[in-house]
């Protein structure tokens, strides 16, 4: 029998009660020391009929920061901030997950208050949305990086670590590592961005060290069924070029991430710089990999349905449509036209109060 999108997921101890995910959208409405907005209550309030919402990226200290007003999970306003959201969401009867964050070299002194950090001081053209100097905001050139010291290393786990606690002190029923989009974990993993020659650089193994470092405080920290990561071997962000052994080391990544028995492992494809995705690496993937899978990146209802059917994947994330359906999940049910993401005002997306964020009616509506 095949699955559809509509059937229940156990994911850890939670039941999902379909497997439409909610991906994480950045929107840069944070208030005051990068809190998240009162009117982010409403926003993730109105699409908890998602089977598992996972928010915007939540920068886990100030030097992970990478765009102006992202909602951080570092302090206690922070933390308060979160609250209010996973209340309401699970009120509604959802699932949340947030998305733990640190940009690495794709920031700007300007936005994370000292020079960013990387596995190499690697500059690549690269723009990020942040002050432009005349009291407005826009995009900016990224900063050269510090290479990072064995202590900002460990100091940079320490923040994941902590970061984890305190989601799970807000709330939210898990947490997502982002180790996708060429920030900080996925740029450990590349050797176009990391040229080291310690334990953290060199090898595929000495690559993927931070990775699985990371993975294993946090699982050790919250719990495995309450962990799960993002990845992103065919996009390549921050950098012009692909690096050509990125799919053979996220492979053996892969392989390495089954023996924690994650919540789910994350791909995200088909954005900026990419590279198709072929059946065999999904068949690949599926053989090696024991624990659920979701897939994002402009997918249809219809290509959503096939990924399914073929048991390629457990999960499917929807981004924009989200933005302009906070029903999807009822609109796919039951065939409804969707609103069309509105591209002439992608100027909502990030920034502002309620308008392109939280005025977007339901079918009924």
């Amino acid at each position: 029998m095949k699955t559809t999108l509509f059937d229940p997921l156990q994911l850890g101890k939670i039941t999902l009660d379909n497997r439409i995910a909610m991906a994480p959208m950045t929107r840069s409405r944070a208030v005051g020391d990068d809190v998240i907005t009162p009117l982010a209550v409403e926003y993730y309030g109105q699409r908890a009929s998602a089977g598992l919402i996972i928010t915007e990226g939540s920068p886990i200290s100030k030097v992970g920061r990478g765009y102006s007003f992202t909602p951080g999970i570092y302090t206690k306003e922070q933390i308060e901030g979160w609250k209010a959201v996973t209340d309401e969401v699970h009120r509604k009867g959802g699932k949340i997950f947030i998305q733990l964050w640190h940009v690495g070299r794709r920031s700007h002194s300007a936005i994370a208050g000292e020079q960013p950090m990387a596995p190499s001081a690697i500059k690549e053209a690269d723009k990020v949305w942040g002050p432009l100097g005349n009291g407005e905001y826009g995009m900016i050139e990224t900063d050269v990086p510090k290479a990072m010291t064995l202590e900002d290393i460990k100091n940079t786990q320490q923040d994941f670590i902590q970061a984890a606690k305190n989601a799970i002190e807000a709330g939210f029923d898990g947490v997502e590592l982002h180790g996708a989009h060429g920030y900080l974990l996925d740029s450990f993993l590349r050797e176009n961005a990391n040229q080291r020659t310690d334990e953290y650089g060199g090898s595929a193994e000495n690559r993927m060290r931070m990775v699985l470092e990371t993975v294993e405080g946090v699982v050790n920290a919250i719990g495995a069924d309450k962990t799960a990561i993002r990845i992103s071997p065919f996009v390549a962000e921050g950098s012009a070029e692909h690096d050509p052994k990125v799919i053979e080391t996220s492979l053996e990544l892969i392989k390495k991430l089954d023996q924690f028995g994650l919540a789910y492992l994350h791909f995200s494809e088909n954005i900026s710089n990419y590279q198709e995705v072929k059946d065999d690496f999904r068949t690949q993937v599926r053989a090696m990999y024991h624990h659920p899978i979701m897939v994002a990146g402009k997918l249809t209802k219809e290509i959503a349905e096939d990924l399914l059917a073929k048991d390629y994947v457990d999960l499917v994330a929807f981004g924009q449509p989200f933005i302009t359906n906070p029903d999807l999940v009822e609109r796919f049910k039951n065939n409804w036209e969707l609103t069309p993401v509105d591209y002439a005002n992608h100027a909502t997306f990030y920034g502002g109060g309620a308008e392109g964020y939280t005025d977007y009616k339901t079918y009924q509506q």
